[in-house]
């Protein structure tokens, strides 16, 4: 069985159909991208996966649970994070106060000597107020406030994007120490070739429906699909 499982997943903001049944699977420890246009329905597949977005029919089921139409707050419980592309972060506490408000609520949790290990940085910003920070450590901040409540999976919603190159360079380092610790990802980015780096498989979106899906390898030996979908 699947970690994640979706099947037949409709989503809808107002009246207008934006995701037309959505099939996916994400087995463990593996990392999947979505990939598409802007537009395409890709941030609103994590957030109908994580509740944020209500699905109107469809299945979604996590390590063997039915989650689809539960509250956020009850699908994190059960292991699911979402980075916001927006990030989320309270911007009136400092680093660890974000770090320990996040975990106070999760069924296990990361020593934050972990988080701290891992982003280098956050540690010495510890006592920084989430407005003092730069975009980068932000977009730190808001990856280390989903690990500390130790996921069984992570949505990452453009985590890369409007960064500078350095800052990218250390959080690709970071996403690879995940991915190479066996964490089960689905990753939203334009950034292709960061995309390409870090994902094994690829669901391609285009106005709401899945229109391919490959193995990284595929697609990187078949440039001509995502030319042929993305304009690339």
């Amino acid at each position: 069985m699947s970690m994640l499982e979706v099947k037949g997943l409709n989503a809808y903001y107002g009246d207008s159909h934006i995701l037309f049944d959505i099939s996916l699977h994400v087995e463990r420890n593996e990392v999947i991208a979505l990939i598409g246009r802007n537009g395409a329905g890709k941030s609103t597949t994590l957030k109908s996966l994580m509740g944020v977005v209500r699905p109107r029919t469809g299945s979604v089921r996590f390590d063997g649970q039915e989650i689809a139409g539960k509250k956020s707050h009850t699908i994190a419980q059960t292991g699911m994070q979402l980075v916001h592309e927006d990030r989320r972060i309270f911007g009136s506490l400092n680093v660890e106060e974000n770090l320990v408000l996040a975990a106070i609520s999760a069924p296990n949790k990361w020593p934050i000597e972990r988080i701290y290990d891992m982003f280098p940085r956050l540690k010495l910003r510890r006592g920084s107020r989430g407005t003092d920070l730069s975009g980068g450590e932000q977009q730190m901040l808001a990856i280390a406030r989903a690990l500390i409540r130790d996921p069984k999976i992570i949505l990452l919603d453009e985590p890369f994007e409007g960064l500078a190159p350095v800052i990218v360079r250390d959080l690709m380092a970071a996403c690879r120490k995940l991915v190479d610790a066996g964490q089960t990802m689905v990753l939203v980015e334009q950034n292709l070739a960061a995309t390409l780096a870090l994902a094994q498989r690829a669901y391609i979106i285009n106005n709401g429906h899945i229109v391919h899906e490959a193995p990284i390898g595929e697609l990187k030996a078949n440039p001509q699909v995502l030319r042929r979908h993305l304009g690339v």
